[in-house]
């Protein structure tokens, strides 16, 4: 009971820090400027003027629809869909015959990550005939829309690469492929987007990018505001309620533990 209780305490911290962390969204949700794109080209404007080009950074939300970057359209990997963002990820789910020292094989279920590509280019947001450079840092956007969720069954369930045809002969360990899942996520045109992050001019336009202070959260949703504030409250309430009933099972498990 008192290792359960320890580990129940330390779930209970893991939860408080989930929520501490869907409240800092919140606070800085509400904290950051709405900012049209007129009023970040004034800020650039003032910025040059006083110690110039290059040197503008504002954290803020700026709200538009998609367009393409300057490089133009782009077409995803593997279903071909326009779009100005794609994420394509393929993983290999397999078969694994452990057999121990005592000669029992045990089989179990596995997945890797076989590709996992992302498009280099970020996008644009435009709002009232303006635009602003969007840097996605790599990052998913929340809400993208999901255009493939395939599963290909493999055609030769034959042992995987030389490691696994050598384990099938020993006797030893191998792996068995038993097929392929594919997954598509894209953002077309015309998707109307918020974006939390930090406006800078470092590259000429103006590009909002993650923030250079990893305190101050970087939000790419096709939610709305209010949408995204609403379930992060939400989430903070749910991790604030298991944390402490995990926090009290804890402690009177730690107790008995001792007294027992």
């Amino acid at each position: 009971m008192l290792w359960i209780g320890i580990i129940l305490l330390v779930a209970a911290a893991g939860c408080l820090w989930g929520a501490a962390r869907s409240q800092r969204k919140v606070h800085a949700m509400m904290a950051a400027e709405t900012l049209s794109v007129p009023e970040l080209l004034e800020l650039q404007r003032i910025s040059t003027e006083l110690t110039g080009p290059g040197n503008l950074r504002k954290v803020c939300e700026v709200v538009g629809e998609t367009v393409p970057a300057p490089v133009g359209m782009l077409r995803s990997e593997l279903t071909g869909t326009d779009c100005v963002w794609y994420s394509t990820r393929v993983q290999r789910r397999y078969k694994h015959y452990d057999r121990d020292t005592d000669g029992d094989t045990r089989v179990s279920t596995r997945t890797e990550t076989v590709s996992d590509m992302t498009s280099p280019h970020g996008w644009a947001l435009l709002r009232d005939g303006h635009t602003i450079g969007v840097d996605h840092g790599g990052r998913r956007p929340d809400g993208a829309e999901q255009v493939l969720d395939r599963f290909e069954q493999a055609h030769d369930r034959q042992p995987a690469g030389v490691a696994g045809v050598l384990g099938a002969l020993m006797g030893g360990d191998r792996d068995e492929t038993i097929g392929y899942q594919h997954t598509e996520h894209v953002l077309r045109p015309g998707t109307r987007m918020y974006v939390l992050g930090e406006v800078d001019d470092r590259d000429g336009p103006l590009v909002i990018r993650p923030p250079r202070d990893s305190a101050v959260p970087f939000v790419l949703s096709t939610r709305t505001e209010e949408e995204l504030t609403d379930s992060a409250r939400g989430g903070q309430k749910i991790w604030a309620w298991i944390a402490a009933v995990a926090a009290l099972v804890g402690v009177a498990l730690i107790v008995l533990g001792i007294v027992f």
